[in-house]
């Protein structure tokens, strides 16, 4: 299967502390900025199903606003409990001031 990448909005609407909530397709993923970096992950927390584009960002960590469960930004992985299960991430990037995700079905 091809991949393609999608503009979902601007390089400048994201920040370690404002998270960008997306539809792509039908998922729901949030966009966070950790340093220089942008990562994609679904947003939904494994545990509850809790949205995450409220979500605190710590040390590259993603927090879930309601039980605290901490997640790598750069490889979806559960750090802390209630939440075991890994976060789907995706390819994303920053060219010419937009945010570009590669389609979640590719």
């Amino acid at each position: 299967m091809n991949s393609h990448w999608i503009e979902v909005g601007a390089a400048d609407a994201v920040s370690e502390t404002a998270p960008l909530s997306i539809e792509v397709d039908g998922v729901a993923v949030v966009v966070v900025r950790c340093g220089a970096e942008l990562y994609a992950v679904e947003d939904r927390c494994t545990h509850d199903g809790e949205t995450l584009g409220e979500a605190q960002v710590q040390d590259c960590q993603i927090i879930c606003p309601r039980h605290g469960a901490h997640f790598c930004l750069r490889t979806g992985e559960a750090l802390t409990p209630p939440a075991y299960e890994p976060l789907r991430t995706y390819p994303v990037r920053e060219q010419d001031g937009r945010i570009l995700l590669q389609t979640p079905d590719a």
